[in-house]
C-alpha cells in the first residue's frame, strides 16, 4: 500500500480552504458600548432589532423565569459577544445551537456561539433564566423595586439587567413584545397596546407589544394589583393608566394628575409635533422611592410625586421625554441635557398657558435664586460628569439656555426648532452638538457662544432680558422691580425630585 504524505504547507492550505474567512478573522466584541460614563454598558458587535420576552413572576416569592428572544445582527464578524443581566441562566441557543457563556464582572454574560456570527447576518439569540432580582444588586444597588403585592422594574440609566438580558444602551433601540404571566388577580403591565389577555389554570398571561424603536432603559414591568383606567385620544390612540389599590393617601392625587395624560398629550402635540408612539398612559406602584421615570409610552410615578396634591408639571416633563428623551434620545449619557433641559422647559410652557407664570419669568427666578457662587452654576448641563448626571443645573439652567436661545432667535424660528427636531430625528440618537447645528440651520444664527456659554462654561452667566414685546417681556426682573415668585414654581420645584433616586 502506498501512503501518499502532505507536507505540513499542504496541510494547512488545505484548511484554511474549509475554514471560513469570517472563522479566522472572526474577534469577540467588545464588553461596553463606549460610553465614557458608564464604561459596563452595553456591548460592542452587534445591534438588537427586536426582544421578544416570555415571563412568568410569582409576587409572593420574587421569583421571575423567562425566555428572551433577541434578534439581532452582528457589525463585525464575531466570535463571542456579551449581554448585560444580572440573573442566572440555564440555557443560551445561537441561530438554534447551544452556545458556550460565562460571567465576567457585575452584570456581563459572555456567549460564545459554536459558529461565528458573520458581520451583516441575522441571528436569534435565545436565553433561557430564573431569579429573584431583589437579590441582584450592583455596588448593593437594586433597579428592582419589590411592592406589597409584586414587583416593578424602572429605573435610569439602566433596569433592564435585573430583568431581561441586553445589549443596554439607548444607542441600540429595538421593538418590544412582553409577555408576562402572572397569578390569577394579578395584573402585568409593560409598555405599548395590550394585545391580549387569557387565564389558565389559575394564571393570567397579558401581552404587550411596543412597536417602535425603544431604549432598554425605557422598557419597564410593573406586577401587582391595579385599578386601570382606560380611554382613547380624540385620535384614537389607546390611553391606559394604572394605579396600586393600596396607594392611601396619595390615590386621588395621583388619578387627579395622571389622568390628565390625554390632555398633555394633546397639548405637547401642538409645541413638539404629533405623538410618536402608539400608546400613552402611565402607572402609580405602591413604592416608597420618590422619583418619576419616562418609560416609553407609560411613564412610571412615585406615589411620593402627589404627596402635596396634584402635579399635573410632573406629568408634563414625563410626557415631554416621549419626544424628546423617548423618541430622540440621547448618543451618549453626557447629552443628558436633550432629554431633562427640553423636560423641564416643558413643565415652563404649560406655566405660561395655564397664566401661572411666563418661560421668562420661571427663568428669571430660577436665575436670581442662585448666587454666582453657588456651586449650582459650576456643572456644566451640556456634559456634566457621571456624578452629576441627574443635578438640577441639568433641568434648570439647561431650561434657562432654552429662554435664552427663545430670546435671541424670537418665538417664530425657536418654537419651529422645538417641532422640527423631534420630527427630523425620530426613532434616533442625538448628541448635544447635534441640536446646536440644528438650531443653527434653522435660525440662521451662529449660536454657538450662546450654547458654549451656558451649557459648557462653568460660573453665572450673564442673562439678558428678551426683546420688548416678546412673552415674559415684562418679568418683573427685566422690569427692575422687586422679584416676585410665579405661581407656578412651588408646584414645579416639587417635580425636582423626578432625578433624586436616579
Amino acid at each position: 500500500m502506498h501512503r501518499k504524505v502532505i507536507a505540513p504547507s499542504v496541510l494547512a492550505a488545505s484548511l484554511l480552504l474549509v475554514i471560513p474567512a469570517s472563522a479566522a478573522s472572526s474577534v469577540p466584541g467588545a464588553p461596553g458600548i463606549g460610553d465614557p460614563y458608564y464604561p459596563a454598558s452595553g456591548n460592542g458587535g452587534y445591534d438588537v432589532s427586536h426582544y421578544d420576552l416570555r415571563l412568568q413572576y410569582q409576587p409572593t416569592t420574587d421569583l421571575l423565569e423567562g425566555t428572551a428572544t433577541l434578534l439581532t445582527t452582528a457589525k463585525q464578524d464575531l466570535s463571542r459577544f456579551n449581554l448585560d443581566f444580572g440573573l442566572a441562566v440555564s440555557e443560551i441557543r445561537v441561530n438554534g445551537v447551544k452556545a458556550k457563556f460565562a460571567r465576567s464582572g457585575a452584570q456581563e454574560l459572555e456567549v460564545t456561539p459554536a459558529t461565528p456570527l458573520q458581520r451583516g447576518r441575522e441571528s436569534s439569540v435565545v436565553v433561557k433564566y430564573a431569579g429573584k432580582p431583589s437579590e441582584f444588586k450592583v455596588d448593593g444597588w437594586s433597579a428592582w423595586q419589590r411592592t406589597p403585592d409584586g414587583g416593578i422594574a424602572a429605573q435610569e440609566p439602566d433596569s433592564a439587567a435585573w430583568w431581561f438580558p441586553s445589549n443596554d444602551h439607548p444607542l441600540d433601540k429595538a421593538t418590544f413584545d412582553v409577555s408576562v404571566n402572572v397569578p390569577d388577580g394579578t395584573q402585568a403591565i409593560s409598555n405599548g397596546v395590550l394585545q391580549s389577555q387569557s387565564s389558565r389554570l389559575g394564571w393570567t398571561r397579558y401581552n404587550w407589544r411596543s412597536n417602535k424603536p425603544q431604549a432598554t432603559y425605557l422598557a419597564t414591568l410593573a406586577v401587582g394589583k391595579f385599578d386601570i383606567t382606560t380611554d382613547r385620544t380624540a385620535s384614537g390612540l389607546p390611553i391606559l393608566n394604572a394605579y396600586s389599590k393600596d396607594l392611601g393617601d396619595n390615590a386621588g392625587a395621583a388619578r387627579a394628575s395622571v389622568e390628565r395624560t390625554g390632555e398633555v398629550a394633546e397639548w405637547l402635540e401642538g409645541v413638539f409635533g404629533p405623538y410618536p408612539f402608539n400608546a400613552l398612559g402611565g402607572y402609580v406602584p405602591n413604592v416608597p422611592s420618590g422619583f418619576a421615570l419616562e418609560t416609553q409610552t407609560r411613564p412610571f410615578y412615585s406615589p411620593r410625586q402627589f404627596a402635596n396634591g396634584a402635579n399635573v408639571s410632573v406629568v408634563v416633563h414625563e410626557l415631554a421625554h416621549q419626544w424628546y428623551g423617548d423618541s430622540v434620545s440621547v448618543d451618549g449619557w453626557k447629552d443628558i441635557w436633550v432629554n431633562e433641559g427640553f423636560a423641564r422647559y416643558s413643565q415652563w410652557l404649560w406655566s405660561e398657558k395655564e397664566g401661572e407664570g411666563t418661560a421668562q419669568e420661571l427663568a428669571d427666578w430660577t436665575y436670581r435664586s442662585r448666587p454666582a457662587e453657588d456651586p449650582f452654576w459650576q456643572v456644566k448641563p451640556g456634559d456634566p460628569g457621571a456624578e452629576n448626571q441627574f443635578h438640577g443645573a441639568v433641568y434648570d439652567r439647561g431650561a434657562i439656555a432654552l429662554q435664552a436661545l427663545r430670546n435671541e432667535i424670537g418665538d417664530e424660528k425657536f418654537f419651529q426648532i422645538l417641532k422640527g427636531w423631534p420630527t427630523e430625528r425620530a426613532y434616533g440618537n442625538a448628541k448635544v452638538g447635534d441640536f446646536v447645528r440644528y438650531a443653527e440651520k434653522i435660525s440662521a444664527k451662529p449660536l454657538a457662544q450662546l450654547f458654549e456659554t451656558w451649557l459648557y462654561t462653568p460660573g453665572k452667566p450673564d442673562f439678558a432680558p428678551p426683546a420688548a414685546g416678546a412673552p415674559g417681556a415684562r418679568s418683573l426682573r427685566s422690569a427692575g422691580g422687586p422679584a416676585a415668585e410665579p405661581k407656578s414654581w412651588k408646584k414645579i420645584a416639587a417635580t425636582n425630585s423626578v432625578h433624586d433616586d436616579h
